[in-house]
């Protein structure tokens, strides 16, 4: 199959394609599988700035260790109305490793009113292995006050999983 280091050179205007060619061409950046998550059932609320669990998660089991797992959330966050400097940090988990922020000091108003927002992100990661594979968010406190909270306002959350072979 090919990668992205072993692609095919490029074709010649009349050339006749050959199967191991169009081949090539039809393994890279292939998606293998999709895997989803929906979370809607209770608010989770953080006051530290230690990141906890919003419980959702989903695992994969990739088909290679050389494939690309993108990571997609899309949540809903709130901000209480207890502080002026509280905002949310949110993050992306493989199994016990973080792997990318999305979220630093999101909210923010220098007020104390209520703010609810929903936060979209992308991640490509390279677990490099065949074993299940759990991806999670996590979240916290920014500014270690009154208390955030994540899958806020009856939203689902989601998580999806694609494997793209490399």
């Amino acid at each position: 199959m090919a990668t992205p280091t072993n692609l095919p050179a490029a074709q010649t205007t009349g050339a006749v394609l050959t199967a191991a060619y169009v081949n090539d061409l039809r393994g890279a950046f292939r998606v293998l599988q999709v895997v989803q998550a929906v979370y809607s059932a209770v608010i989770v609320s953080n006051s530290t700035t230690t990141m906890a669990d919003t419980n959702l998660s989903a695992t994969i089991t990739p088909q290679s260790s050389t494939s690309k797992i993108l990571v997609v959330v899309h949540q809903t966050f709130s901000k209480t109305d207890g502080n002026a400097t509280n905002a949310v940090g949110a993050r992306i988990v493989r199994d016990s490793t973080a792997i990318h922020t999305f979220a630093v000091a999101t909210g923010y108003t220098g007020t104390t009113i209520s703010n609810i927002m929903t936060i979209s992100a992308m991640y490509l990661d390279s677990p490099a292995t065949t074993s299940a594979t759990t991806y999670k968010t996590q979240f916290a406190n920014f500014q270690n006050n009154a208390a955030v909270g994540a899958n806020t306002n009856n939203t689902p959350g989601t998580i999806t999983l694609f494997e793209i072979s490399a």
